[in-house]
């Protein structure tokens, strides 16, 4: 989750869904008729034209949306095609949509782990990038054709967008619209935990988990702004050379050692500052880990999203294992412990704003720089979430809202149509196994039952050879 959201965005309240890619309708020759009079054609096109001059544009706009038709597996999210153009309300531009970012908090959301999404039918996504197509009344500062990111709640998985024009933000010369799409979410969070949160100074020790990621690339760019700061940084074995050449002091394999007893052989003490994203059992060990004076910054609970679809023991695990603490036992530790999640300042549009005017200064001057993994179309959006969950990602998941060229959608659909059939084929097998095995659990009744019978019949032997003998 990560808190890795932010302000919110009206969604178009009139929507007709259909699949994307819907069949086209087939040619049909126009019926014969008779030759009409002179000027007859022309008299019967003049009301249809002034009928289709008077078609409100509203009627005819069209765009492409992501839609989360209810929560479980990759396959919920759906490419549909929505019908209406999107009203204006004061105060709001129309953004044309470029590319989306993907958030850890956008996979919980397909499970119903996340309460800042409204129930499905919904278009997630809560950052884009794109070109203003349309200013509402009261708008000063943003005008048709400015290139600009921007936040919401939820609703930025389409191609065009309606957001608060105080939600969006110029992209700098030379930020590509993937870059713009990577930016808001990842660094508002990692430099509000640090600095606002943090108090990052000269000197310190940081804990930055999942340190490859989005979050945790941007952060460790920013610890890099102060002089001698050293990081911890978990992740899987084969990113540590491109989290260490990006900044991270220390790598920890998660997978195969004890994190904790790893920082506590380099910092006996422990940390000043703990990013926790996870949750559960690790916020604990993350308070353990705190110097005197140390500050934990828990904006997450990842450990609850295992697998496909909601986990209930996941689930239960990590809410049973959650961290809780009085505030004698703060008092008498000298620690502090601070809860952030960017989507609950939505209201906080002032806040926000000088954020994200000082980062994109730190761009500007070469300090930072998002670095995306990979860009994915909408039609593979299934994909990239799975990318993501599996965590295969070195750096920051986008979509971009081009169509894919037809040569791939074909590919796309092949692969889709093989994973059906091997889905088929699993599921048969499951069936057939739990058929043979029902069959074998009667053999083993049927063989029951005969037992009884063979000792009767041995008693029976057993008792004519008695009578015989006698």
């Amino acid at each position: 989750m990560s808190g890795e959201d932010a302000p919110a965005q009206q969604q178009n309240a009139v929507d007709q869904k259909q699949e994307t890619k819907p069949a086209e309708e087939p040619k049909t020759e126009p019926p014969k008729t008779e030759p009409e009079p002179a000027g007859a054609a022309e008299a019967a096109a003049a009301p249809a034209a002034a009928s289709a001059d008077k078609a409100p544009e509203e009627e005819t706009f069209s765009y492409r949306a992501l839609v989360l038709t209810g929560y479980g597996g990759y396959d919920k999210v759906k490419l549909q095609v929505k019908k209406g153009k999107p009203a204006l309300k004061a105060g709001e531009v129309l953004v044309r949509v470029k590319v989306c970012g993907l958030n850890f908090a956008d996979l919980m959301a397909r499970q119903g782990l996340y309460d800042q999404l409204p129930s499905p039918p919904v278009t997630p996504g809560m950052e884009c990038s794109g070109v203003v197509e349309a200013v509402g009344e009261e708008v000063t500062d943003r005008k048709v054709g400015d290139k600009v990111m921007a936040l919401s709640r939820f609703g930025m998985w389409q191609e065009v967008a309606v957001v608060p024009a105080s939600h969006t933000f110029l992209i700098p010369e030379g930020m590509s619209f993937e870059e713009a799409a990577a930016f808001p979410v990842n660094y508002i969070t990692a430099y509000m935990m640090l600095f606002d949160f943090g108090n990052l100074r000269p000197n310190q020790s940081v804990l930055v988990h999942a340190a490859a990621g989005g979050v945790g690339i941007a952060a460790t760019q920013l610890c890099k702004m102060v002089k001698d700061v050293t990081v911890f940084g978990t992740a899987s074995a084969s990113k540590h050379e491109t989290i260490s050449e990006g900044g991270v002091t220390h790598t920890i394999d998660y997978r195969t050692k004890d994190y904790v007893e790893e920082v506590r052989k380099i910092s006996p003490k422990g940390l000043d500052i703990i990013l926790d994203p996870l949750g559960g059992s690790d916020t604990h060990k993350a308070y353990n880990l705190l110097k005197p004076m140390g500050k934990l910054v828990t904006y997450g609970a990842a450990n609850m999203l295992a697998g496909q679809r909601k986990n209930l023991i996941a689930v239960a695990k990590n809410w049973y294992h959650q961290f809780s603490i009085h505030t004698l036992s703060l008092i008498q530790g000298n620690k502090s412990v601070c809860g952030f999640h960017l989507g609950y300042l939505d209201g906080e549009t002032e806040l926000i704003a000088q954020t994200m005017a000082t980062l994109l200064d730190l761009y500007k001057e070469g300090k930072i720089k998002p670095r995306i993994d990979s860009t994915w179309h909408f039609e593979q959006v299934g994909d990239a979430m799975r990318k993501m969950q599996e965590r295969n990602n070195i750096g920051k998941v986008v979509l971009t809202t081009e169509p894919m060229p037809e040569e791939e959608a074909k590919k796309e659909e092949a692969k889709k149509e093989a994973k059906k059939e091997d889905k088929k084929k699993e599921d048969k097998k499951k069936e057939d196994k739990k058929k043979d095995d029902g069959k074998k659990e009667e053999k083993k009744d049927d063989k029951k039952k005969e037992e009884p019978k063979k000792e009767e019949k041995e008693e029976e032997k057993k008792e004519e050879v008695k009578k015989e003998e006698k």
